[in-house]
């Protein structure tokens, strides 16, 4: 590539050719590895209330309706968060909002550690929430926005990684913490590295060129970081940058949620409504009350702690597995996972089974719920253009919230009941179910959307946008 010299005329660079060619280079591996960490701590945050709940019932006396409050009240915290945080990154950009929503879930997070109380602790958990749940469609749509398409569910299932991580690593951190430093160790330790990431994200992160490009705003930003996406190929500020498979967006156009239900958008938009609530369902019920019905079923709190670790990562290698082939068909290749585990499910309720086999079918009917969400995650928005990605994939976190604050809030009042645990999981198998059906039609419905599954190098080009390549 040769590079341009600065009293050149101007010319018009293609945004999408220059990522479409580009392979995993140092820019990117260092853009995913950050996006990792943050979703790492994210993750941490999100789930480690699930490992506290039982010193928080030993300590504030709370009971299984309190506690399914509390995961209730972060998930409606993460709902919002995720429609806020997503609007604002649309509007003002990626990067500044990823790096906003980092500080508050990390001065929330500490501040929870200081709670004298459960009315205190929800007031701040549901806070924390909202900071929680506006971060990871923020990091999806800034990694989506750099990678060639033909890897984008692949690099998302990458980041989730860190999210299931931190998930994993929350219980036996509680479990060595908790007993001997108290239960606000947890907290207090995770606010702390998270503030410390700050000034790594203020120096490292990007904004995204794509998104720049389509927004018509900050040129010099937008040739800065494609240079450093490709180096030689010498884009100035004085350059014309196409996105060249998106309309430009309107000047001055604000997002309207009628937007996300436009021509083709709206059967996928309400088919990754309803696949993602169901997904959410399945996997918020495990994280919150699987430590506390595994207790109740005979394991000891240690050994439920290392059941949900364990199940963690086996979803994280069920999500490895799944993402080349997300990548290349789409979503009727997520829709496996679910219709192995309503089966699982089954079995774990209704069965005679000893806590061998109910451990044994917990670890693999969980890997595949988790396996399910990490796909949910890789295509939340890739069916979206740049000028509305991070609101259509905030909206579809935000709306699978109603399953993630439905099943903890459930699973409180039937436990509350004295149903047998293991009738729950019967109950249970039914959201799997749902997410399988809607993911099979989703992949029906929305492969026009998503034309590099059956060829990579294949794009839409709008007549409008006839451009020349720089040399």
């Amino acid at each position: 590539m040769t590079t341009v010299v600065d009293d050149a005329p101007p010319v018009t660079i293609q945004v999408t050719d220059v990522i479409e060619r580009q392979r995993m280079n140092a820019f990117v591996i260092r853009l995913i590895v950050i996006s990792w960490t943050v979703t790492f701590l994210d993750g941490f945050d999100m789930l480690v209330i699930s490992f506290v709940a039982p010193y928080l019932r030993d300590g504030f006396g709370a009971d299984a309706i309190s506690l399914g409050e509390l995961f209730a009240v972060g998930v409606f915290g993460a709902m919002l968060g995720g429609i806020a945080f997503g609007w604002l990154g649309d509007r003002f950009g990626r990067r500044p909002i990823i790096i906003a929503s980092v500080a508050a879930f990390g001065a929330t997070s500490m501040a929870m550690a200081l709670a004298p109380d459960m009315r205190a602790l929800m007031a701040l958990r549901f806070l924390n929430g909202v900071a929680l749940g506006g971060l990871m469609p923020l990091a999806w749509a800034l990694n989506i926005e750099y990678v060639p398409g033909r890897y984008r569910a692949t690099v998302v299932t990458v980041i989730m990684m860190g999210y299931t991580l931190g998930g994993v690593i929350a219980g036996p951190a509680t479990v060595w913490l908790a007993p001997h430093f108290g239960w606000q160790s947890v907290f207090l330790i995770s606010g702390i590295a998270t503030m410390l990431l700050i000034p790594l994200l203020v120096a490292l992160l990007p904004e995204s060129a794509r998104y720049l490009a389509v927004k018509r705003r900050s040129p010099e930003k937008i040739a800065k970081a494609l240079n450093a996406l490709e180096p030689g190929l010498g884009a100035r500020a004085q350059d014309e940058f196409i996105v060249r498979d998106e309309a430009a967006a309107p000047a001055g156009q604000n997002f309207h949620l009628s937007t996300l239900f436009k021509g083709d958008l709206r059967p996928i938009t309400a088919l990754l409504w309803v696949a993602y609530i169901g997904s959410s369902m399945a996997v918020y019920f495990k994280s919150n009350w699987g430590p506390i019905i595994f207790e109740d079923v005979g394991f000891t709190r240690t050994e439920a702690a290392m059941i949900m670790s364990v199940s963690s990562i086996g979803g994280s290698l069920a999500g490895l597995a799944l993402m080349r082939f997300t990548d290349r068909i789409g979503p009727v290749a997520i829709a496996f996972y679910p219709m192995f585990a309503a089966p699982l499910l089954l079995l774990m309720g209704l069965a005679p089974v000893s806590l061998q086999g109910l451990a044994a079918f917990s670890l693999l009917s969980m890997a595949m719920i988790s396996g399910t969400h990490f796909g949910m995650h890789s295509i939340a928005g890739i069916f979206y253009p740049s000028a509305i990605r991070a609101n259509g994939a905030g909206w579809a976190t935000s709306i699978a919230k109603i399953g993630s604050i439905f099943a903890p809030l459930l699973g409180g009042y039937l436990l509350a009941t004295n149903m047998p645990p293991r009738l729950l999981f019967v109950l249970l198998a039914v959201t799997p179910l749902m997410t399988a059906m809607s993911l099979l039609l989703l992949a029906r419905v929305g492969r026009r959307r998503m034309p590099f599954i059956s060829n990579p190098t294949e794009h839409v080009v709008l007549p409008a946008q006839a451009v020349t390549t720089k040399p």
